[in-house]
């Protein structure tokens, strides 16, 4: 039978009932308003309001906590956010406002933003005071952290840019030192030191950014620049469709707690931008650091392993031509400092040039009738060069450790920690593109962002646990999640 219901009556019927029995016990919101305190963010914006003139202000809290609603739910533009919290009554009953209370103008965050928060570093803050609430639980373990950088779409066309002539790029964090300890090994091989140059060394230790440019007769390096956002790089990686994008560096541990960022443009080496944020990791006790292809110089190696940090990266493959011998079959003696190839011939050393590397090139006379010619060099005066670098042993030291036992296993765990991190941020929070210009505001977006990934992932532990962080409890929290077989475990200390 078919019974047809009058909605009309229902949609005017008058009910008694309040803003909190709407929203469900289970919400998120709900969880993140129970354990999370929010008392900080007046003590972090007391100074950007006048205590005596003006008109009465909205709750400080207030336009802070709509851009993370905005960003926990991944909502395109805050004027679409304002739009959902007119209708959503969880959103009203987080904010503090009642039925009839009128939502803020969608302009009137951008307006705080540009009147109020514009230049400092208040999201930084509001991020690390989530953090720190995290660590307080004792969440977080800082022994092992592992480090990559992901590419978010700038809001620029593509096809509205313009040429621009770069002078140079600024100086790499280790070429003062390194210009030392060239100077210092020149000398001891009898060579004088180098001249000082005007200009640095525009080259990166990793190409995996393309679309930097040509150099000109002047030196100048002409680069593609966005004329909506001149902030951003222009970005071109693999298959990827050429764009204007913004590196996001990022670091977490090995329970996928975001522990740090910094934000770069898309067109910026990870070799060259990995000290901004590591100057922001020195407070942790790091005993282990994971890291990708692209942070994998002898630069970075010297810096972690003085520091005292284990340093963990990939396997390279040599990028020698096909059919010809990989430099790993060219022997070198430490103590007589030389090379020996396939064919026991000695490559003696002739200079140390300003990238750091030594060369050693071959004799000519010999090289010229040897049988393996056609798999060592091209040489048209058949001279075979390898280049190691002055901290090459650094290196080596890191391919040790990738042979360590369980070094392989951890480093496998990237997919699970930074990378599912990366890919939690893009598909649930909206970090594929940005529609904000300008580099201040998209450190705002990745910072609220992080802290809403933190946040979501405390609070979800702590509703689980009934707020108690115990040892059991801790421990196995991270069974769990690490899905380590117990079993297996006994039978390691048997």
């Amino acid at each position: 039978m078919i019974t047809k219901t009058n909605t009309e009556d229902k949609k005017k019927q008058i009910q008694m009932i309040s803003i909190d029995e709407l929203v469900p016990q289970d919400h998120l919101l709900r969880k993140i308003d129970k354990y999370i305190d929010f008392d900080f963010i007046y003590d972090l914006v007391e100074d950007r309001y006048s205590k005596e003139t003006g008109r009465p202000s909205i709750d400080p809290v207030t336009p802070i906590k709509i851009p993370i609603i905005q960003y926990m739910y991944g909502i395109k533009s805050m004027r679409q956010t304002i739009k959902e919290i007119e209708v959503n009554m969880a959103y009203r009953w987080f904010l503090g406002l009642d039925f009839y209370d009128k939502v803020p103008h969608f302009s009137t965050f951008g307006k705080n933003y540009k009147r109020r928060f514009e230049g400092t570093d208040l999201f930084e803050q509001i991020f690390q005071q989530i953090l720190l609430q995290c660590m307080k639980c004792d969440l977080i373990n800082t022994d092992t952290i592992f480090v990559d950088a992901t590419h978010v779409k700038a809001a620029a066309n593509r096809k509205k840019s313009k040429k621009i002539l770069v002078a140079k790029k600024s100086a790499r964090f280790y070429d003062e030192k390194l210009r030392e300890e060239i100077n210092a090994d020149r000398i001891a091989h009898g060579k004088k030191p180098l001249k000082e140059k005007d200009n640095t060394d525009d080259r990166d230790d990793n190409d995996g950014n393309a679309g930097s440019g040509q150099m000109n007769m002047n030196g100048l390096k002409e680069q593609k620049q966005s004329t909506t956002d001149p902030e951003s790089g222009w970005f071109h990686k693999g298959e990827h469709k050429e764009v204007f994008a913004y590196s996001i560096e990022t670091a977490c541990d090995e329970n996928g707690w975001i522990l740090d960022y910094s934000v770069h443009p898309g067109n910026e080496n990870d070799s060259r931008t990995f000290p901004t944020l590591y100057e922001k990791l020195k407070k942790y006790d790091i005993k282990t650091m994971v890291m990708d292809a692209g942070y994998k110089i002898p630069a970075i190696a010297k810096l972690l392993i003085d520091e005292n940090i284990t340093p963990l990266f990939p396997y390279k493959r040599p990028m020698t031509k096909q059919g010809f011998f990989r430099k790993y079959e060219y022997v070198y003696d430490e103590y007589y400092d030389c090379y020996i190839c396939p064919a026991n011939q000695v490559l003696k050393y002739t200079t140390t040039n300003r990238d750091g590397y030594r060369e050693y090139k071959s004799d000519g006379n010999i090289c010229v009738n040897c049988p393996y010619l056609s798999q060592c060099t091209e040489s048209k005066n058949h001279v075979k060069v390898i280049t190691r670098h002055i901290w090459e042993e650094y290196m080596e030291i890191c391919e040790d450790i990738r042979h360590t036992t369980g070094m392989r296993e951890l480093y496998g765990r990237r997919k699970e920690t930074i990378e599912r991190n990366f890919g939690t941020a893009k598909e649930h929070h909206a970090m594929r593109y940005t529609q904000l210009v300008g580099k201040n505001k998209m450190n705002m977006k990745v910072g609220l962002t992080f802290t809403c990934m933190n946040m979501k992932k405390l609070v979800n532990i702590l509703s689980r646990w009934g707020g108690d962080t115990s040892l059991k409890r801790k421990f196995h929290y991270l069974f769990t999640s690490f899905k380590i077989n117990l079993s297996k475990i006994d039978i390691i200390y048997a």
